[in-house]
Parts: C-alpha cells; structure tokens; sequence
C-alpha cells in the first residue's frame, strides 16, 4: 500500500533459475527479451519453465529471464504473460531462494534485487537465493498504462482521481478488468514455485506484499514453511472498511501524539490541532491532508524534522506545521501539502492501472464486491456512512473516509471479482512486524492480522514508520527477520 516506498513479499525455496518481461496486455513489447502470446493463444502445457536468462542490466550478480503465465488462470480468458524475474546468481545457497515481491499494488520488482539482497538484507543474502519478480501488470515491459490516472494520483492509495480518469482506465483495460486481481498474482506465484522446481517456500511480504503473501500462505498451506508479514495490510476484510481507511484515518491520532511525547515534547495536542484543521477546510482538503501525512512518514517518521531529506530546507516538522495552521497561519502546511502533491510518477516505477484493478477486484465495500450494480453503490455507501459513529475516523471526518482514492475509484469500477480466501493463515510460524509509526498499514492492522494467525508473533519497531526490510532507519526490524528466517 502507498506511494513512496519499495513494498515485497518474500518466499525462500530450495533451488533454481528464475524468469523476465511481462506485456501487461498479453502482445510483445519492442523492448522486451521475452515476448506474450496474443491474446487468443493458448498457454502452454507442461510445467511452467523460466526463458531468455541473461545478466540483469546494470545489476551484477543478478539473473534476468522470462516466466510465461497465463492471462487468466481461471482458463475462461485466453492468452499469456511474461513475467519479468531477477534472481541471485549464488545458486548454491544453503537455505534456498527468497522471493521479494514488491506490491502497492503497483511497483515492479527486478529493478530493486541489489539495493535489497546487497544492501538492505545482505545478512540473510548469505544463505538465501534472493529473486524477485514484476507483478502482473508492472514493470519496464509489463505496466499498465492508464495516463489520465497516472497523471492524476501516480503512486497515490488516498488522492481521488476524476470519473474521466477512471473510465479511461477502464477503457484500456476493457475485457481484462478483474485479471490483475491478488487471486491471479498468487496464482503466477505458485507457478514459479512449479518452474523452480520446489517443494516449499517461506512466504515474506511487505505493504501490500504482505497481502499477497498471506494469500499465498492460504492458498497454498502445503507449499509454505514459515510466513513474514512486514507492515501489514490483513489479507482479509470481514467488516469491509479497509477501503474506507477508518482504521488509518483514526490512527493519526495515536502517532501523532506518540511523536509530540518524544522529548523535547510539544506544548500542544496534535491530534486536536489536525481536528480543527481538518473541519476548517473543504473535505477535498480533509483528503489532502491525510494524504500529505501518509506520504511525509516516508520522508520524516519522527513528523518532526524540520528538515528531513527530500524536502526543500524548512519544509518538514509536519507537527508544527499543523500547529500554525490551528493559529491562523497555513502557509507551512500549504507548502509541505504542495511539496508532497500525488500523480505523474513514471507508469515503469508504479502502475496506477494496475493499482486500481486489483484493489478493486480484490476487495469488500459497503456496496458488495467489484461486479455490484454500479447504480446502487453510492445509496449503500451513504447508507453505511450513516450508521457509522464518527468517532472512528477521528481526528478526521466521515466526509475525508468517503472522498479517499481507495473510495471514489472502486465505487466507480467494474471488475471480475476475485474470490474470497478464508479468513485463517495455516499454522506455520508467522512473523508479524510493524513500526508504531506507520500511517499507511497502521500497527492497528498488524493485530487484526495476528488474530487469523494461530502461531504468529507480532513485532513493533518503535518509532519506525512502513516497510520495516526496505526504509527502517535502525536495525531491529531487520534483526528480527533474520532471526526468525536463521532458525
């Protein structure tokens, strides 16, 4: 889930050589080393296998090659895919292959096997083969490209795009809707496991990656050894409000606070300062603002700093900055609001087509799932809204909860539904790992999560904000996961 950030999933297995490019409407890409079947041809038979390996580029010590897919692997829509896969060329490793799989949904995962086997986790690179993999419907040869949307809200979750955005992205994918659903992306999951050859896999996901490895998990228990769940979005919604975001809107309050009680602590309230702002702008606003402090955590997870890398000097201390406008003064809030403005980021890094199909095939809302009449769906969600006590969604508005991208972009989309998984994880040993920071997956979240897991154990890094393996400024989230993968 979100933006800035690089979000996986990841599966260690025994052995083996891994696969490539992946045109997102199932025809070749110039550019591309392996090329799709058109769309009416038939997948191969067989056991899935990996093609065309070559060094990646600009990537030493990596293997790039090709995992052909089916379009759908329900078999009612014909075609294939290639997906693009790096692998570590250390094929002898002792525990097997690790898997990262980025998320969003979105972001493709080739380009970024170096910064996470050689950087971020060379302590676990030592013993495991680490691959990762395009999503369908990412990447450099594969994304989705719906430029309106792109233009409108890139790698944004919050920001609400227009109507015109979304019918034109529908209009691209047409026939496809509903075929980059988490069900289908677990499905090319599995067949890698076939193609490498492998018996099990240790399945460990980030951000959305962690909702696609608990799917995974789910689907295929037998195949799984042990699970990591990082910054967790739960892979199931019984109360069908995730995409509400009432548990991320009304988490502000507690991170916030948590930030303003570090010393030197702040004299005022920021959660109640954020609540007088919020009812003293537009809802459109309202969802600006939250989508500002959801990006800045990227930036600054202290919400403090009045100069955090990646902001112009002066731009940052989010707290104070909401804090003046409480006082007559936005302009500090004004400005850091424009500095963190959502859409234009380039379709290879983050696929905003592909981001909406797939939450929204995935996913339950007060409407139903993403095949519902379209003419009944704003009449429920009001409906909904109604009913539900505003303390919720606190220090914001039910009004920020209805106007979020997440929202507005699957009350307007129509889709092949994915189906629903159980709710339980298999009784591996699951580790769950969460930053008491993080406003995009709240650690709220991770303890829904932790209640379908019969063997987990939630981990909190303190002061850390999302995605633990890729962005922790410490080191204690990554300890923990390579403690629990050395056993």
């Amino acid at each position: 889930m979100r933006s800035r950030l690089l979000v996986t999933a990841v599966v260690a297995t025994t052995v083996a050589a891994i696969g490539g490019p992946a045109a997102a409407d199932g025809t070749p890409s110039p550019a591309a080393r392996g090329t799709a079947h058109p769309a009416g041809a038939p997948a191969a038979p067989g056991r899935p296998r990996l093609a065309d390996p070559h060094p990646c580029p600009d990537q030493p010590g990596f293997t790039c090659s090709t995992l052909r897919v089916p379009l759908d692997h329900r078999g009612k829509v014909p075609g294939t895919l290639d997906l693009q896969v790096a692998t570590a060329d250390n094929t002898g490793a002792p525990k097997g292959v690790l898997l990262f799989l980025t998320g969003g949904p979105g972001q493709p995962g080739v380009p970024y096997i170096s910064r996470i086997a050689t950087q971020r986790l060379p302590e676990l690179a030592k013993d495991y083969r680490f691959v990762m993999l395009d999503q369908r419907g990412t990447g450099e040869f594969g994304a989705i490209d719906c430029p309106r949307l792109q233009a409108e809200v890139g790698s944004s979750d919050i920001a609400a795009p227009t109507s015109a955005a979304i019918e034109e992205c529908a209009g691209v994918l047409g026939g496809r809707r509903g075929l980059y659903s988490t069900e289908q992306t677990v499905a090319d999951y599995e067949a890698l496991r076939r193609a490498l050859g492998v018996d099990t896999m240790v399945v460990d996901g980030v951000s959305y990656g962690s909702f696609t490895a608990a799917r995974y998990a789910v689907a295929h228990p037998a195949r799984v050894r042990k699970v990591v769940l990082d910054s967790v979005l739960p892979h199931v919604d019984p109360q069908a409000d995730d995409g509400l975001y009432f548990v991320g809107l009304h988490a502000q309050a507690r991170v916030l606070r948590d930030a303003c009680a570090t010393a030197p602590a702040c004299a005022s309230d920021p959660a109640e300062d954020l609540a007088w702002v919020v009812r003293h702008r537009t809802a459109a606003d309202g969802v600006k603002i939250f989508d500002t402090i959801v990006s800045y955590e990227f930036l600054d997870p202290t919400y403090r700093d009045p100069n955090p890398p990646g902001l112009p000097s002066g731009h940052g201390d989010l707290v104070g900055a909401l804090h003046a406008a409480r006082h007559g003064d936005p302009a500090r809030l004004d400005t850091i609001i424009a500095d963190l403005a959502p859409g234009g980021d380039p379709v290879t890094s983050y696929s905003s087509g592909l981001h909406i199909d797939a939450f929204c095939s995935d996913g339950v809302f007060p409407w139903g799932r993403s095949d519902a009449p379209l003419g009944s769906r704003q009449a429920r969600l009001d409906r909904t809204l109604r009913r539900t006590d505003p303390r919720r969604v606190w220090p914001y508005t039910l009004a920020t909860s209805a106007g979020n991208g997440f929202t507005q972009e699957c009350l307007r989309w129509s889709s092949r539904p994915a189906a629903e998984p159980p709710a339980r994880l298999p009784g591996v040993p699951v580790l769950l790992l969460n930053g008491d920071h993080d406003l995009s997956t709240p650690l709220e979240w991770a303890y829904e999560e932790a209640a379908h897991a019969p063997n987990g154990k939630v981990v909190v890094v303190k002061g850390a904000s999302h995605s633990i393996q890729n962005r922790e400024h410490g080191h204690a989230g990554r300890d923990a996961v390579i403690a629990f993968l050395a056993r």
